[in-house]
């Protein structure tokens, strides 16, 4: 595999091709809360929650459903890091509950950058927005010499259907619809260590958009859902607790990870994200026995386009695993206890 391909030779110089991670979460934490609030009837779901979308309800049974999320190259082509880039915008959506209907795209370009590249960036997002039914309006660009690409999509759901993560009752079982191991596999990547068919495995699940798990579970009594993205496993975990009020009682046994990753989490791949995620979602988290180290790592990997955390009854829970390939039971919610995450 070679090290540098067009995009990352494009962005060798800052990054080396590999994906920024977002902002510590415990930092953004410690400035959301000086940010001033001013109450709107019409806001259903703001920032209080951390929920993965805004909800404004614009008439009594109609309300939009808003979201932004853009980031560096994770991968080497350009279509497919287009492609990947609106894949996880669309997934708060989804996350919530609701249909995608539009959006704007969002990028920093070398001003001196392949005129090819870009297009094939654009041209994968636009592929995926295609294959969403999102319509893409248009978008701002700037030059930047590290690349950065996304969307701030817009979707709509009925407001009395939305699915927040504040969600989750004591006695509803949680079910996950994707493999974790993304960042880790990325961060190999980078690193060359990363064989190419775990790379394909982690590519096609970060292609994958969360539109047929979100239709699966809205055929069933849902109560709260999050996207397992940036913060990781742990961290989004920790976020539907505490918006809950519950623990989340999580078998790690049960977690299912992308071909190659606890291998490359054994050898260190790790990324600084991952870091962050621990320091941000540790001390929320106890353990009843020993985790392996490479599997602890992975909890706390953050995600690309990762799947859907399904807080629902258990009878529904045993019926959505049936409805949809890929979803599987990683727990259960309980009354609320000594910390927000249990691992068993």
């Amino acid at each position: 595999m070679e090290e540098t391909t067009q995009l990352n030779k494009l962005t060798a110089r800052v990054k080396a091709g590999g994906c920024a991670s977002k902002l510590s979460p415990k930092i953004l934490d410690q400035v959301l809360a000086k940010v001033p609030r001013w109450p709107n009837p019409n806001v259903l779901i703001g920032f209080d929650t951390a929920d993965d979308a805004g909800v404004y309800q614009i008439t009594p049974d109609l309300a939009l459903v808003q979201t932004v999320d853009f980031f560096t190259p994770i991968v080497d082509d350009p279509y497919t890091f287009g492609a990947i880039a609106a894949t996880n915008a669309l997934s708060d959506i989804y996350a919530m509950g609701g249909r995608p209907i539009s959006s704007l795209s969002i990028l920093a370009y070398p001003a001196k950058g392949e005129l090819a590249s870009l297009e094939q960036i654009l041209k994968g997002g636009a592929e995926k927005m295609r294959e969403a039914e999102c319509s893409i309006l248009g978008g701002h660009s700037v030059s930047d010499d590290e690349i950065k690409f996304g969307y701030a999509v817009t979707g709509t759901i009925h407001p009395a259907r939305v699915k927040p993560n504040a969600g989750a009752r004591p006695g509803d079982a949680l079910v996950f619809t994707k493999q974790i191991g993304t960042g880790v596999i990325s961060t190999a990547l980078k690193r060359g260590i990363a064989s190419e068919a775990d790379v394909a495995a982690a590519i096609q699940s970060m292609l994958k958009l969360n539109r047929a798990a979100c239709e699966a579970m809205l055929r069933f009594d849902v109560h709260g859902c999050t996207d397992v993205t940036g913060f990781g496993l742990m961290g989004h975990a920790r976020e539907m607790a505490l918006a809950s009020n519950v623990t989340l009682e999580i078998a790690v046994d049960q977690i299912r990870f992308l071909p190659g990753a606890i291998v490359y989490s054994r050898q260190g791949a790790l990324s600084g994200g991952l870091h962050n995620n621990r320091d941000f979602a540790s001390c929320a988290v106890e353990a009843s026995r020993d985790v392996p180290a490479e599997i602890e790592n992975l909890l706390y990997d953050p995600q690309t386009a990762g799947g859907l955390l399904i807080s629902l009854p258990e009878p529904d829970a045993a019926s959505l695993e049936r409805a949809f390939d890929g979803a599987y039971r990683i727990g259960r919610v309980l009354p609320r206890g000594r910390k927000a995450i249990h691992l068993v």
